[in-house]
């Protein structure tokens, strides 16, 4: 039975309800300029870093704008000699790190082992200077240097054309800080949240798992090894050259392996000794170079680095290929290491600030991530960010600010002018461990296990993530990941949740009735939460999917021989925008209820929905008395026109036994 035999009185007023209800309000028309302002401000500008400058004068404009692209100046002032001598020892400390690091990154990326020295200099300066975060250690990445070797080797050999190789190399760093920095610069950071937490554990967990399965080339002291990246085909081509490993080589690294686990483990026990972690790759290289020069190992098949060449940076802006014809393949690898440094680097620097309670600007961060990555292309530098196990050693060293990544550049200075010959009897198979030991703490299993039991979706990435890069190749396990990802938010979009809601005994208040199995059902109306705006994209499924609730809802009603369903209220409170598409389901709905003689009641629309909805008409077609402020003015309202229509039905009893528990 409906409701269109009845003539209802006028509900605009609490005076008729006896409920006091309020009237929903249409906001005030805004001109077209200052809406788009509005929008583009809420979307770009969400931190207003503009603030700061409101009613100040020219020229403390002038110094809060060089404050905030250069922080240096801004903490600079406060600088004081009990920071000194904490950034001292810290920056000192990462430095015994970077070195060996440096160099066994720049072999993981098929460059010259100089390199990773070299870009343990420059880019931490231009960091030191440009950057927010008072903990961030800046150097290569084992990730970084796996991509870079792994997409640019797809097209070039390194050992065929060593030149050419390292030319895209810095042109790719070139443009991988140009893409930082644009993103920046423009405001476009919310890309970079794309790479949600799941993708990154399980990107960097197969990376890691790659990264230590190439390093069994150094520890079996192979010659001859396969540059593709999938576990079958470096499994084979371990196992199809068993009659050329070097038991010496062999020996060397699991011993060396075995000591930095251990200076590990006994740190992570031992929290205040982190310092036996931090310099165990130093230790590790100091004795395999003295090891091998003592007992000549490198001519019983333990490889050494050989000679580094001493000095600075040699400027390298001459050697980027722009005009080359593997210009694309340097810009694709510009971005997606440029996007997977800045992933790392951001969510790192905001994990330690959070520890000190300070705030970083991740468009700042961006900023001089881009800097100093296209300041590194022009020095000799490859691909850098804030790796975490550095960062965490400057974070227990005690560092104050980012001094410390002036100190280590420093260390690093006085390395490549005075230091850098004792390098020369290095054993490879000593940087393949601290590779392997490095990249073991990547392997986040524990983070997986808490995805599996809170989000099987976001485990569902993680592993298609994980199992992409080791089972195919890097770029695939990506792609597959944050295809996975974007797929989930299109799926939110397209599919938002609607839910039947309840009253909660002796209140006012109404919600899911799954979530609250003992919320009264109101007799005679149908209460649906949507959970999502309404676009084209969903405005096709809520249609249907409100139509199945009311099906679902006569159904019930019929075969419990209840009393029958005569209002439809949709809880518009999470609906923060409406389009054309959400607009015409509206109107469509409303005409499939007026065709059952059921009646739509609107509660708790926003200003964008009410703006539109009014432009639109259809606040006319539906009458505004119809709208409500809460879903409890709502079901007081129909209740009280249950009430009020004659003749008085089993509809009408139900309604006054709920009205009188409520």
């Amino acid at each position: 039975m409906g409701n269109a035999d009845y003539e209802y009185p006028s509900i605009m007023n609490g005076e008729s309800t006896g409920i006091g209800i309020h009237r929903v309000e249409i906001p005030p028309p805004q001109p077209f300029f200052k809406s788009l302002k509005n929008t583009v401000k809420e979307t770009l500008f969400p931190d207003d870093p503009l603030r700061q400058f409101k009613n100040q004068t020219p020229l403390r404009k002038f110094i809060l704008g060089v404050q905030y692209f250069f922080p240096i100046f801004e903490w600079g002032s406060r600088y004081n000699f009990g920071f000194f001598k904490s950034d001292l020892i810290a920056g000192i400390t990462i430095a015994s790190l970077a070195i060996p690091q440096g160099i066994s990154y720049a072999k993981l990326a098929n460059l010259p082992p100089i390199l990773g020295l070299y870009s343990s200099f420059v880019p931490p300066l231009v960091y030191a200077i440009m950057g927010s975060s008072r903990d961030l250690a800046v150097g290569t990445v084992a990730v970084g240097s796996l991509l870079m070797a792994s997409m640019i080797g797809n097209e070039v050999n390194a050992t065929e054309n060593p030149a050419l190789y390292l030319h895209l190399a810095f042109t790719a760093t070139f443009f991988a800080g140009l893409f930082e920095l644009a993103l920046g610069f423009f405001r476009l950071g919310f890309i970079v949240d794309f790479l949600s937490h799941a993708t990154i554990v399980g990107f960097m967990g197969g990376a890691a798992t790659v990264v230590i399965l190439q390093q069994l080339k150094g520890i079996l002291g192979l010659e001859h090894f396969t540059h593709a990246t999938d576990v079958v085909s470096v499994l084979r081509s371990v196992f199809t050259q068993i009659h050329q490993w070097r038991w010496e080589s062999a020996v060397l690294g699991f011993c060396f392996l075995f000591y930095l686990m251990m200076a590990k483990f006994f740190s992570q026990k031992r929290p205040k000794l982190f310092w036996i972690s931090a310099m165990a790759p130093l230790t590790s290289v100091i004795l395999g170079t003295i090891l091998v020069y003592l007992t000549h190992a490198e001519k019983h098949g333990v490889a050494v680095i050989g000679e580094l060449k001493k000095g600075l940076n040699p400027p390298s802006i001459m050697d980027l290929s722009f005009g080359s014809a593997y210009m694309t393949t340097a810009i694709k690898t510009g971005i997606v290491t440029g996007v997977i440094s800045l992933a790392e680097g951001i969510a790192v620097g905001r994990s330690f600030a959070m520890f000190k309670n300070y705030h970083i600007d991740g468009n700042k961060e961006m900023i001089a991530f881009g800097m100093m990555n296209i300041v590194g292309s022009c020095t000799s530098c490859y691909l850098t960010t804030g790796p975490f196990s550095r960062s965490a050693v400057n974070f227990n060293a005690g560092c104050k600010t980012a001094v410390s990544n002036i100190v280590m550049a420093l260390a690093v200075m006085v390395t490549l002018l005075l230091l850098t010959p004792l390098f020369h009897f290095t054993p490879l198979v000593v940087l393949s461990s601290i590779i392997i030991s490095a990249m073991l703490g990547l392997i986040d299993y524990n983070a997986a296990i808490h995805l599996w039991h809170v989000d099987k979706f976001d485990f569902l990435v993680c592993i298609s993530a994980y199992i992409g890069v080791v089972f195919a190749n890097i770029e695939i396990g990506l792609v597959l990941a944050v295809g996975l990802s974007l797929l989930r938010v299109l799926l939110f979009i397209a599919r938002p949740r609607t839910l039947v809601l309840g009253n909660i005994p002796d209140s006012m208040i109404y919600r899911n009735v799954e979530h609250y199995p003992n919320t009264n059902n109101v007799p005679g109306v149908l209460i649906l939460d949507i959970g999502a705006p309404i676009y084209f994209a969903n405005s096709s499924y809520l249609r249907e999917r409100i139509s199945r609730w009311i099906d679902e809802e006569e159904d019930k009603l019929k075969s419990s021989g209840e009393t029958t369903l005569q209002y439809v209220i949709l809880d518009m409170g999470a609906v923060g925008n409406i389009d054309t598409s959400g607009i015409s389901m509206l109107e469509e709905v409303k005409k499939n209820l007026d065709r059952r003689d059921y009646k739509l009641v609107l509660a708790n629309p926003g200003a964008e929905v009410m703006k539109k909805l009014n432009k639109s008409k259809f606040i006319e077609t539906l009458g505004q008395e119809w709208i409500f402020l809460t879903v409890g003015e709502a079901v007081g309202a129909c209740n009280f026109m249950l009430h009020s229509c004659k003749p008085k039905s089993t509809t009408d009893e139900a309604s006054q036994k709920w009205s009188n528990n409520v």
